[in-house]
């Protein structure tokens, strides 16, 4: 009965009740957009790592994670990956051979991570062919060929076809040097990715190494990332002499911002409900001033106050639930729409691409929010009715009807 004489009470005033759901509803559209495209944000930033270099997770020696030298390399590696292969939630294992070493071209120089890699296993684990932006991407017998970073190639002014020369520490400790040609360059959202990295075939590592085939590290890529903190324990127990690390551990700045984009949204939310507080106070302030000889009257014929307090509080609830979730619709929908869409800030794109963000967001939501939001809404409703409920309950019939 309460509930629908509040709904009721609601529609008296049509004008002011449209007001204040249109207040909440364009806040929260506005707001949850804001939350997505910021939420989407990292997590485009931590789904691109994850695809560009580290898959879901990574083996290492443990000599090597203490000190990267090139003689710290994964023992019968080889046995390694054959044994992961066979796991039935790999959907693919590279092997990488990593030398620190130095790149020079006529005009400069400077130091680089060569990564050597099996293209076809590669391609499989990383989505590193995705970002290239000329040439092709190791996919020719040719001996000696490299691929590198646009960046890197602008530094060290080297275009397509172009020869480099890479110096690094052998297994004996002898410098090698070798001239690679440029088959291809890649740009990704990481310019300082793209300038420290290049990327060889292992064929071609391992001949100059003058040494049968060696892993510094194995990156697998499973079907799905829910059992990765299982499947990466059950490993670190079958290969104890190696260091398992999950993307999570491999990363760890982006691991934090992943945790806490949930707190981070719930706070940005909760902001905006909060400025939404103050008019819904206001607007339930004004309706019970206006309706003094209604509550006196109520209470004149028997209408415990309990129930008057109540009143004031569903009518609250109702029109904060009703504005709430229409802004729970259309910032849905906006968020949808731009998720396919996505959002280009291409003409900032130098800014992001320092911090590692991608230049096209693809604006996102947890299903997680939806719950919490709701919550939200309701306790801000009741918080914003307490005082215009208060107010009703201390009114005396008496009183309320002879002055009103």
């Amino acid at each position: 009965m309460l509930i629908q004489l509040a709904w009721k009470n609601i529609w008296r005033n049509k004008k002011r009740s449209l007001i204040i759901l249109s207040a909440i509803a364009i806040g929260l559209t506005c707001g949850l957009f804001a939350s997505a495209v910021m939420y989407g944000m990292w997590d485009t930033t931590i789904r691109n790592t994850i695809d560009k270099e580290l898959g879901h997770y990574q083996l290492h020696s443990n000599e090597y994670k203490a000190e990267n030298l090139i003689a710290n390399y994964i023992p019968n590696g080889e046995t390694v990956i054959d044994s992961l292969q066979m796991q039935p939630t790999t959907i693919a294992v590279s092997g990488r051979t990593i030398v620190e070493g130095i790149a020079a071209s006529p005009t400069s120089s400077g130091g680089v991570r060569i990564i050597g890699i099996d293209p076809p296993d590669e391609s499989k684990v990383t989505t590193l062919y995705q970002y290239m932006k000329q040439g092709a991407y190791l996919d020719t017998v040719k001996a000696n060929t490299i691929i590198i970073g646009e960046k890197l190639a602008e530094k060290l002014n080297l275009k397509l076809n172009s020869k480099i020369v890479l110096s690094f520490q052998g297994l004996d400790e002898s410098i090698v040097y070798s001239a690679f040609r440029i088959q291809g360059t890649f740009s990704s959202e990481s310019s300082a990715f793209d300038e420290t990295t290049v990327f060889v075939r292992q064929t071609d590592l391992f001949a100059l190494l003058n040494h049968p085939i060696i892993f510094h590290e194995i990156a697998v890529r499973l079907d799905s990332d829910k059992e990765l903190a299982t499947i990466a324990g059950q490993n670190q127990q079958k290969f104890p002499g190696l260091k398992i690390e999950t993307w999570r551990e491999l990363a760890p700045e982006l691991n934090m911002v992943n945790d806490m984009m949930s707190l981070y949204l719930n706070i940005f939310l909760g902001i905006i409900l909060l400025a939404l507080l103050f008019g819904i106070t206001n607007i339930m302030l004004m309706s019970v001033l206006e309706r003094v000889r209604e509550f006196g009257m109520l209470m004149a014929v028997g209408m415990k106050r309990i129930k008057v307090f109540f009143l004031v509080i569903f009518e609250a609830i109702a029109l904060s639930l009703v504005g709430g979730i229409i802004g729970i619709i259309f910032g849905s929908i906006l968020t949808v729409i731009f998720a396919h869409v996505g959002i280009d800030l291409s003409i900032v794109s130098e800014g992001l691409s320092s911090f590692g963000v991608s230049s096209m967001l693809y604006p996102s939501l947890p299903w997680t929010i939806y719950p919490t939001l709701t919550f939200m809404i309701i306790v801000t409703a009741v918080i914003s009715a307490i005082l215009p409920a208060r107010k009703a309950i201390r009114l005396k019939p008496s009183e309320a009807i002879r002055s009103f």
